[in-house]
């Protein structure tokens, strides 16, 4: 079963991704870091670069071949922050994984994100409105939605493992 984890920048899919995935003992997988490497370069380049529809469509393709690839087997997958934004994407997860939404307000995000404008470029605009914009989808995907406020990653992670899996 390939497990996805979506929620806004500073969720902490990544961190707790890391975590399930030791545990389970399968792979981790960053969409992020998959985009820049077939990119070549880190995400907040691609944006600066090409832009952000560039950017989404270098993640839809690359999203697909790996929920192709992983979608068999027992994988734990982070997505961006904004990869459910395209509608074949947000179909792609939801029929092919376990998808779980790190629910955290945005004064949780507001401490987790001080100080990270210059690595995360979607952080440099109305990041709370981008944040309202997505909550829908991030519910409507998910079978799962998982609230962090006032939880260690480690708690996140132990909750995904006995509750969720």
């Amino acid at each position: 079963m390939l497990l996805t984890l979506t929620g806004f920048m500073g969720s902490g899919k990544s961190t707790v991704g890391r975590m399930v995935a030791d545990a389970l003992g399968c792979p981790f997988l960053d969409l992020d870091a998959l985009v820049g490497k077939q990119a070549g370069k880190p995400v907040a380049e691609i944006f600066t670069a090409d832009g952000e529809a560039a950017f989404r469509t270098l993640e839809a393709a690359v999203l697909k071949k790996t929920v192709g690839k992983y979608s068999a087997s027992t994988a734990v997958l982070a997505l961006g922050g904004g990869t459910l934004e395209l509608p074949e994407s947000a179909r792609l997860v939801g029929s092919k994984s376990l998808c779980i939404y790190l629910e955290a307000s945005a004064d949780t995000l507001r401490g987790r994100l001080a100080g990270e404008v210059s690595s995360r470029p979607m952080l440099a605009g109305d990041w709370e409105a981008l944040l309202a914009r997505r909550l829908a989808t991030y519910e409507s995907t998910s079978a799962v939605t998982l609230p962090t406020d006032g939880l260690t990653p480690e708690q996140v992670a132990d909750e995904i493992i006995i509750d969720c899996l």
